[in-house]
């Protein structure tokens, strides 16, 4: 397949560097102060009280059960209750960290209590929104937050909480399936509106060939691969758990039925998917991993595969030619895993 020229990498310069490290710092700050009270808490809490909160136990050093991977990652033996994270459960940070942006009560007020789009919009739009996260200066915007639109999974950067679970979920109404096919809900009712609209312009059906997949779903899927095509291979082709787009509900994998379903592997040679590649930001969506982004993205190209970031940060990543997320944010490019 033809591959256009390397996409060019603005992570790579100092300022950007400095950037990350100062995020990287305002996370530590926040860590460190909710270690601090949890401790406190501990100590004053009753006998019966701890007995009564106690959380299940969680072995996070099951290793991948394949005889063609060494990889060891963390596997949930009991899963939580899923929950998205709130604004309002976050531990504050110092005074020198929320100072600014995210001082500012309407954005306070909308990552408390709006969407993702009054958060953006509170900022002042997409723009400010996007120069906020790529200067580093508003660590209340974090591209690490899995509950958010705007948050970023890659090889470089794992899901926080490793068996988060996105909730509520639903199925896009009126859309084939081949599979499950959940998704968060908000991503469902978007996904509704591009299957009509590409239906009445004359693309053809689209279907859902694959939506959420929890923690220990990846597990499955991903030992798969390396047992069909070796470990170095299937990383091309298949994210390690916890570091998948398909656990945070934001990601389904679309493919042409006409009328019955095909593969995604078919899918780069049908008229539904030129439209799509087209249309989809106008609801949304967009190609995560393009032809020739490998060395950005970490992924072969996949067609089929949608990423759901709001109508707003759709449109502006459509109109100014981006490519990858990572170059949408400045961010470093995850060509490969850190270890």
């Amino acid at each position: 397949m033809p591959h256009p020229e390397p996409l060019t990498r603005r992570a790579d310069a100092p300022a950007v560097v400095a950037r990350r490290a100062r995020q990287r710092r305002a996370r530590r700050l926040r860590l460190t102060f909710v270690t601090v009270v949890g401790t406190t808490l501990a100590v004053g809490a009753t006998t019966a009280l701890s007995a009564a909160i106690a959380g299940p136990v969680v072995d996070h050093g099951v290793a991948l059960n394949n005889a063609n991977s060494s990889v060891s990652v963390p596997v949930a033996t009991a899963l939580p209750v899923p929950q998205q994270r709130s604004a309002t459960s976050q531990a504050p940070a110092e005074p020198a960290v929320v100072e600014g942006l995210c001082a500012a009560e309407p954005v306070r007020s909308a990552l408390s209590d709006g969407s993702d789009a009054d958060v953006i919009a509170a900022v002042g739009g997409v723009e400010a929104f996007r120069s906020a996260v790529i200067d580093g200066t508003a660590p209340c915007l974090d591209t690490a937050d899995a509950a958010r639109i705007w948050v970023v999974v890659n090889k470089r950067h794992p899901l926080d909480p490793i068996d988060y679970w996105p909730v509520p979920q639903a199925q896009a109404a009126d859309v084939p399936r081949t599979s499950g096919g959940h998704m968060r809900a908000d991503v469902a009712e978007a996904l509704s509106r591009l299957v009509a609209t590409g239906r009445d312009e004359g693309a053809g059906s689209i279907g859902v060939n694959s939506g959420f997949r929890s923690y220990e779903r990846q597990v499955s899927t991903y030992n798969g691969y390396v047992g069909s095509l070796g470990r170095a291979r299937a990383d091309l082709t298949s994210a390690r758990p916890g570091h998948s787009e398909h656990q945070t509900g934001l990601a389904v994998d679309v493919v042409a039925c006409s009328p019955g379903c095909g593969g995604i592997e078919a899918f780069g040679r049908t008229r539904q998917a030129e439209w799509v590649a087209e249309n989809a930001w106008r609801f949304g969506f967009v190609i995560r991993y393009e032809d020739g982004a490998t060395d950005v993205t970490g992924y072969e190209w996949e067609p089929w595969h949608l990423r759901y970031i709001g109508v707003d940060l759709a449109q502006a990543y459509h109109d100014g030619g981006f490519h990858s997320l990572e170059a949408f944010f400045g961010l470093e490019p995850a060509p490969a895993y850190a270890g």
